[in-house]
């Protein structure tokens, strides 16, 4: 164990028909180095039976409890011993390369943070699933490049932060700014803990040679859905409130109104809106249980330059929407008309 260089964690909630197949795809890795810690959040399929079965070197944490995702990854990250940390959706196949590529990409600064991978969807092998996470001043959360060609992101490049699907992070920066806010169950803390790093001068990378396959809601059952809706917002509230100072929440709340009402109406369009407003209702009935970024002169600086990638994404999101709008509105060229 002296040489252990990566810890690759995976929590799992009744994802018992996940197992095999992402477990097997780590036993196929070109790097050797790491261990593999399954952390079973009280599962009921027979999971942690199975594991012990099946997979005897897997090392296993059993929670009592189903404590979300960042419950389980904290106790994962506790018990690691290595440097670096993968961070491993259950639902998810590695390519042969991915953590020698993680593990070269992240060694190449010790300002780096966290490396994301090259998420891709399960089904679809030419599309994108995520390229990391980008986050705007209107509050909204996407995954760089879902749904776009695989091709279009080969390039190795800094990002708002990593989506911990599938992501490696260096462990000594746990202890500078903090572990996953387990106040957050599941979603949004990923770019909790990317934000806080980046306030602290850290930052985050893309790195597209690192190939994982993702099959998406794994745990949650779907894109859309009650419980998924109602945290996301809830702790989308959390997310502005923790890392930004009180200065550049009063400067973004308009922004953030807007964004929030606007999804508000596109969630009830789906019949998800009470979930959604409940989410919002529960987030202020609980923030002052959610302990707050502590602001630094410091760096000041860093949340400027935070600020302005928020305006810039938003302008992004904008613009490409302006852009599907018109091909969409296009005539079809007659030789292209239904005939």
């Amino acid at each position: 164990m002296n040489g252990m260089k990566v810890s690759v964690i995976i929590p799992n909630y009744n994802g018992k028909h996940f197992i095999k197949g992402c477990v097997e795809s780590l036993q196929k890795q070109t790097f050797e180095d790491f261990e593999i810690i399954i952390v079973d959040n009280a599962s009921s399929d027979g999971s942690v039976e199975y594991i012990r079965e099946q997979y005897p070197f897997v090392r296993l944490i059993e929670m009592e409890t189903n404590t979300g995702f960042d419950g389980a990854v904290n106790a994962g990250i506790y018990a690691s011993k290595a440097p670096y940390v993968f961070l491993l959706n259950n639902d998810t196949e590695c390519e042969s390369t991915c953590i020698e590529e993680l593990y070269h990409a992240i060694k190449k600064s010790k300002k780096i943070f966290s490396v994301a991978s090259c998420m891709i969807q399960f089904h679809n092998k030419e599309l994108m699933d995520s390229a990391g996470d980008l986050y705007t001043v209107v509050g909204w959360a996407f995954n760089r490049g879902n749904g776009k060609p695989v091709k279009q992101y080969e390039k190795q490049e800094r990002i708002f932060t990593a989506c911990a699907g599938a992501a490696i992070y260096r462990k000594s920066i746990f202890e500078e700014i903090g572990y996953f806010d387990e106040k957050f169950f599941a979603y949004r803390e990923d770019i909790d803990i990317g934000y806080r790093a980046r306030i602290h001068g850290y930052y985050n990378v893309y790195c597209p040679e690192a190939k994982v396959y993702h099959l998406g809601s794994g745990t949650s059952g779907s894109k859309h859905n009650p419980f998924k809706v109602r945290l996301g917002v809830r702790n989308n509230v959390y997310l502005n409130y923790k890392n930004m100072p009180l200065p550049f929440l009063i400067l973004n709340s308009p922004f953030l109104l807007a964004g929030y009402l606007a999804k508000g109406v596109y969630f009830t369009k789906k019949h998800l809106g009470k979930d959604y407003f409940l989410g919002i209702k529960e987030a202020f009935a609980t923030l002052k249980t959610i302990e707050k970024e502590p602001f630094q002169w410091k760096y000041l600086g860093n949340h400027f330059v935070i600020q302005l990638e928020l305006y810039i994404n938003t302008w992004k999101i904008i613009r490409e929407k302006i852009k599907r709008n018109k091909l969409r509105d296009q005539p079809m060229d007659r030789k292209d008309e239904v005939k």
